[in-house]
């Protein structure tokens, strides 16, 4: 043997050795990434050492892609490499910064096994095909939906990385066994199917991913609002104004007719606009004034498509079964408003308490000029969840807005009271980061002078724009919340949200004093209104003099709270006919 001779297989072997080193690193930083409790910052640092390790192996040629030029392989290997040390040094970057250099390279190295697999022999060929497709399956799927879950990445990306190590830990091992094939002109099966089952399972994992993925986000495709809610007069110069009506018949319970409502109420600037609303009545009814439920709805979205009176069950919102009950066997009419910009155009006003309550109060008002039908003035609120933080600012305006109308009592289920603590407890939760999107995109428009769309965490303002667009109901609500699992960061800083965001939620939190008996009913199970939070606030308005009947029910969650089978049900039937009736309360401070 020739010292040339000796040197390249020296050389060889070396590499043989380095390409093992790299192959273990490899499978090592996959499994660490899959076992170990890391969250999501840690998971991204360390899938940036594996494209490292993984640039390296294509630098050198064992990373088992197959054959490729060499100075295309020493690029893309020094290309991955590169974005695995950016990943590392840039630390002042946003987690979607870093994702996207991240899965930048994993298509690089999708791409460049690809044209490998090109070059190579049949089933090598195939192989190639498969896991290079996986690979910029994988980093699109991460680009479009870049926390889409913790666990998703966790897991897709480890599995990547274990998947090159096994691919360059095998391939030496392989390429003898196709060498011995060939002189014996019998290729093994293990040797032409091995790593093509392998790479084919990893594809069919990615694939079933993006797929999942496609179905969750793809949200309801609810049609937009119809000529029905906008009005082409002008407008009458005081709200409460009834516009015009339609009978509605989708979703409305057996023994009840419906109507949907066009009507004048009051934006933030006082100005008066046009809102949409449903009226709720028995089918069997006297001429004789019908006792009337003024309902706050909970949050179903921010855009015009969200409104209720254009869901197909447009009366289920919050404690729908105990609505149904009240109309169909009790005899009460039952108003919902849209509330602005719900099924009429422009941005509604989410969480700010004057507007909700005035677009009840006014809902109320018009619904009493319906031909066929007659309302009593005298009314009981009810709200759940957003519903319940309109409900209690009903109550709270009431005597001054709408002095035509006298309420008896307010009932709110689950509702969004100290918007601040709120936002504070919930803000790295999945929950709290949705009705924080709701909130950025909303009052940005409502508040400009706040400037949200320019003060948000970096990272988060594409995830805030997605979730804006969708409903909070149906579909649309997994589509809202999966999607607020891709914000990997807290919507606003700590210093918007203690400044004068902070400031805002505050004044928009409803405190009393309110002129009816007030029913406070809170899930202890509750992940989005905090149990801990409501009783803070409970105990502080019972310290200023607030007589508030506060119940608890343990084991339910939000919407449990509210729902068909929950012990609330009964309570808020026999509750509000006591309120009619002039039962004396039972407050509970």
């Amino acid at each position: 043997m020739t010292m040339v001779e000796q040197v390249g297989e020296r050389a060889g072997g070396n590499r043989r050795v380095v390409g093992v080193v790299l192959a273990l690193a490899s499978i090592a930083l996959g499994a660490l990434v899959i076992l170990a409790p890391l969250d999501l910052p840690e998971i991204v640092r360390l899938a940036g050492v594996g494209l490292v390790v993984v640039g390296l192996a294509t630098v050198i040629g064992v990373d088992g892609a197959g054959h490729s030029r060499r100075w295309v392989r020493i690029l893309t290997g020094a290309a991955m490499a590169a974005a695995g040390i950016v990943v590392l040094v840039w630390q002042s970057a946003s987690i979607r910064s870093l994702l996207w250099v991240m899965v930048t390279a994993l298509i690089v190295h999708g791409l460049h096994t690809l044209v490998a697999a090109v070059r190579s022999e049949t089933d090598r060929r195939v192989d190639g095909l498969f896991s290079g497709t996986a690979a910029v399956l994988l980093g699109l799927l991460c680009l479009v939906w870049p926390v889409l879950a913790i666990e998703l990445i966790k897991y897709a990306v480890g599995a990547w990385l274990v998947f090159v190590g096994l691919r360059g830990l095998l391939d030496p091992w392989l390429h003898r066994r196709r060498e011995r094939a060939a002189e014996r002109a019998q290729p093994g099966l293990l040797r032409r199917w091995g790593r093509t089952i392998l790479a084919v399972t990893v594809f069919l994992v990615v694939a079933a991913l993006a797929i999942g993925s496609a179905l969750l986000l793809r949200g309801d495709e609810r049609p937009a609002p119809d000529d029905f809610c906008t009005s082409s007069e002008p407008l009458p110069a005081e709200a409460g104004v009834l516009l015009k009506a339609e009978t509605l018949t989708v979703g409305v319970p057996p023994g009840a007719d419906a109507w949907r409502i066009l009507y004048t109420s009051t934006a933030p600037d006082d100005t008066v606009v046009a809102v949409s609303g449903i009226v709720i009545a028995p089918s069997d009814r006297t001429q004789d004034a019908l006792p009337l439920l003024s309902v706050a709805h909970g949050t179903t979205g921010i855009v015009p498509r969200c409104a209720p009176s254009l869901s197909p069950t447009p009366f289920a919102d919050g404690a729908g079964e105990a609505l149904t009950q009240m109309v169909t066997e009790h005899g009460w009419a039952g108003v919902i408003s849209d509330y602005l910009g719900l099924g009429t155009p422009g941005m509604h006003p989410y969480l700010v308490g004057q507007v909700e309550a005035r677009n009840v109060l006014d809902a109320s008002l018009a619904a009493q000029q319906l031909d066929g039908l007659s309302l009593s003035s005298d009314t009981v609120v009810w709200g759940h969840s957003q519903g319940g933080h309109g409900a209690l600012w009903t109550g709270q305006i009431a005597e001054d807005y709408a002095p035509g109308l006298t309420v008896l009592g307010i009932a709110g289920m689950a509702p969004a009271t100290d918007l601040y603590t709120l936002a504070e407890m919930s803000k790295g939760e999945v929950g709290g980061k949705t009705v924080s999107a709701y909130i950025a995109h909303s009052w940005n428009v409502v508040f400009p002078d706040l400037d949200l769309a320019g003060r948000l965490n970096p990272g988060t303002a594409h995830g805030v724009e997605k979730i804006g667009d969708l409903c909070f109901n149906e579909q649309d609500a997994i589509a809202a919340l999966v999607r607020g699992t891709q914000i990997p960061e807290q919507v606003f800083p700590d210093s918007v949200l203690d400044g004068d965001l902070g400031e805002k939620l505050r004044e928009n939190s409803p405190t009393g004093p309110w002129p009816a008996p007030v029913l406070i009913a809170q899930g202890l199970a509750d992940p989005l209104v905090k149990p801990a939070m409501q009783q803070d606030w409970v105990d502080a308005r019972c310290a200023d003099g607030e007589p508030l009947d506060y119940r608890t029910f343990p084991g339910r969650d939000h919407n449990g709270v509210v729902a068909a089978d929950s012990p609330l049900t009964p309570q808020l039937v026999s509750w509000t006919l006591d309120r009619w009736n002039r039962v004396a309360p039972t407050p509970t401070c």
